[in-house]
């Protein structure tokens, strides 16, 4: 059984090929920068730490990978680097081994999920692992979740992929995909 950032990855590369952007809302230790570089014609990789760019950029630099831009700035701006995409991925919560008092934030992580949910092509995805084990993590699951259901039928496909018999809090993985295009009015 695919643990449920194996299964992100998975459900990515499901979509992902040559020809397409695509975003990195949380680079983080860059490994799903990594993931999505060795896949897309080229990644947009966010985050608002120093420490994640460095650790990324090098790990980009190992596998001579230079199809990403990395961006020091909040993924909430994702509207200045891209217009359309054809996946995303979140790793809601913080940094490993850096501080952990710097979490992502639902107000920033709606207008990011919403602002991509926009700039998703038809046949796209998003994968939110949601770690809400750390304090302010439970706001952010439910804020997320709550989003995920108001979004249209007719337009999205929502899933959630968790264990269920696990202690501390276990990850677990939020799935998007964009159907067709709705018109809203």
């Amino acid at each position: 059984m695919l643990r449920p950032l194996e299964m992100a990855h998975q459900f990515l590369a499901e979509v992902v090929t040559k020809e397409d952007i695509v975003v990195d809302a949380t680079m983080g230790n860059g490994y799903d920068t990594l993931f999505l570089a060795e896949r897309a014609k080229k990644v947009v990789a966010f985050d608002i730490q120093e420490q994640a760019l460095q650790k990324t950029a090098e790990r980009l630099a190992t596998a001579g990978l230079t199809n990403v831009e990395l961006v020091l700035a909040g993924h909430e701006q994702v509207d200045a680097y891209v217009d359309t995409i054809k996946a995303g991925i979140f790793n809601l919560g913080y940094l490993p081994s850096a501080d952990k008092s710097v979490i992502t934030q639902p107000s920033t992580t709606l207008l990011a999920l919403e602002k991509l949910c926009q700039r998703l092509v038809v046949g796209g995805r998003i994968a939110v692992m949601i770690y809400y084990g750390h304090e302010g993590g439970d706001v952010e699951r439910d804020a997320v979740l709550d989003f995920v259901a108001k979004l249209p039928q007719q337009e999205f496909t929502a899933a959630i992929y968790r264990t269920l018999n696990q202690v501390n809090h276990p990850p677990f993985l939020v799935m998007l995909e964009k159907v067709k295009e709705y018109n809203h009015g």
